[in-house]
């Protein structure tokens, strides 16, 4: 009889525990992924860093941030990607690029800003730009930032059409900047021209998930003031960004002074084209009063050091513009003067640049560098309210990235080591829109081998046309 007692005693127990994980089952939310067992650098208000963490998303959005347990007590996944040894944390936000230009890396080094623009871009574009280059360039560029932890770039060119269907197909999310400038290029001959390709642009992207729609203004000193407003209204009546070049060089800020009695950034304020919406690429040679202007006008700012340094342009007063509010993001520019779409490089230059140029260790912690990259990138785009940081109801644009290596080992602080150790060849996994773009290092939206043929393609003609110029 004691022994039957046992036997039920166990059958009881067994039973309780197959009711207590069927009743668990059926509370768990079902969702399409979960990230597990990674350290999780959430970037949110408190500065979160969840070890053996996991995040948990639904279609588009994450819907949980918590340790790998608590995850796992809430929610069954369809699919699950170990992050054991890796770190993980938002998709890094690019505030400045031109996307197609990676076909000219390289091209024209060691140059000021104006020779280079004048004497090799402009006249190799006039010659090579068209719907089947910006194309190729954009595939390249796609799959370098996919690559190296690039989620969201903000980008100026020619043919932005083109632009943005190839971005969308690679699974990237794009503000995206049909370029008007004053002098004839490869899609419109005139700004006229080019204001009517950007309103159509507009009417074909606006309200995409992935691609924003933008009007992009080259710059004061290739634009008079009517057509500067005249892109400006067109971005405000439709309520989308602008994007432009400010205050880039010393000889731009002299010209300026020169032709309107005014530094670029008091220029563009005479015209009433300041205000919310407008994205400021580079921002260098901006004095204390007109950081704080910017900051009262609701003006994002892109930092890019590695371009500025290369181009010998100056060093953006980052320090102030992080004191005075300012929304401010960091970029790469165009891979024609970087010469790369590395973030991890741009954040490690950003933050050693500004303690020797202010000399103060202090100057860019590694956390404030990375912030420009992530939430202080949305912040200076307009979306912080849904990228930036790992947060539920955030849209799931995520990387993973590897401290498995020498180089990574051992890892005390995982900011530290994103900011001055990590290159974005060790990111592993890429995840925008809750869509894997790369898993393992393995790209599945793009066909590297193609990618990588096509843009070789291009080489004998872009250097035709540029010795066919130089030579002139």
């Amino acid at each position: 009889m004691k022994k039957a007692g046992a036997i039920g005693g166990i059958a009881a127990l067994v039973l309780a525990a197959a009711f207590v994980a069927v009743r668990s089952q059926s509370t768990q939310r079902q969702v399409s992924l979960v990230v597990t067992h990674g350290t999780i650098v959430t970037m949110d208000g408190t500065g979160r860093i969840v070890e053996d963490g996991a995040v948990a998303i639904d279609g588009a959005d994450i819907v949980g941030v918590d340790t790998t347990e608590a995850i796992g007590s809430r929610f069954a996944a369809s699919e699950t990607i170990d992050a054991g040894g890796q770190v993980v944390l938002p998709g890094l936000v690019n505030t400045h690029t031109h996307a197609p230009m990676v076909l000219y890396r390289g091209l024209a080094d060691d140059l000021a800003l104006m020779d280079w623009l004048t004497k090799y871009m402009f006249p190799a574009e006039a010659k090579t730009v068209s719907p089947e280059f910006v194309r190729d360039g954009t595939r390249l560029a796609a799959l370098e930032m996919i690559q190296s932890g690039t989620t969201t770039f903000a980008d100026m060119y020619y043919f932005e059409e083109t632009i943005a269907r190839e971005v969308k197909a690679a699974g990237l999310r794009g503000v995206l900047g049909q370029t008007i400038i004053q002098f004839p290029v490869a899609d419109a001959r005139t700004p006229a021209d080019a204001l009517k390709r950007a309103e159509t642009f507009i009417g074909e992207f606006k309200g995409d998930v992935l691609i924003t729609p933008a009007v992009a203004p080259h710059a004061v000193y290739t634009l008079d003031g009517p057509t500067l407003m005249a892109a400006r209204s067109l971005a405000r009546r439709h309520g989308v960004p602008t994007l432009i070049h400010l205050a880039e060089t010393r000889d731009e800020a002299k010209t300026a002074q020169e032709r309107f009695g005014a530094s670029p950034v008091g220029y563009l304020e005479k015209l009433g084209f300041l205000g919310a919406g407008v994205l400021a690429a580079h921002g260098v040679w901006v004095s204390e009063a007109e950081s704080a202007l910017l900051r009262r006008r609701g003006v994002g700012v892109s930092h890019n050091p590695e371009s500025n340094m290369k181009l010998a342009s100056g060093i953006a007063p980052v320090t102030r513009y992080l004191e005075e509010g300012v929304a401010l993001g960091l970029g790469t520019d165009g891979a024609a003067s970087n010469n790369d779409l590395d973030m991890f490089e741009s954040m490690r230059t950003a933050s050693l640049l500004q303690k020797v140029a202010t000399g103060d260790p202090r100057a860019l912690s590694a956390r404030a560098a990375l912030e420009m990259a992530t939430l202080g990138g949305a912040r200076a785009l307009g979306m912080a309210e849904r990228i930036g940081s790992l947060e539920p109801g955030k849209r799931a644009d995520l990387i993973v990235v590897s401290m498995t290596t020498a180089r990574q080992t051992p890892m005390y602080d995982p900011v530290s080591h994103l900011v001055y150790t990590t290159r974005g060849d060790d990111v592993r996994t890429t995840i925008v829109h809750g869509r894997i773009l790369m898993r393992d290092r393995k790209v599945l939206t793009l066909d590297e081998a193609a990618v990588l043929r096509d843009a070789r393609l291009w080489v004998p003609k872009v250097r035709a046309a540029v010795q066919s110029s130089t030579a002139m």
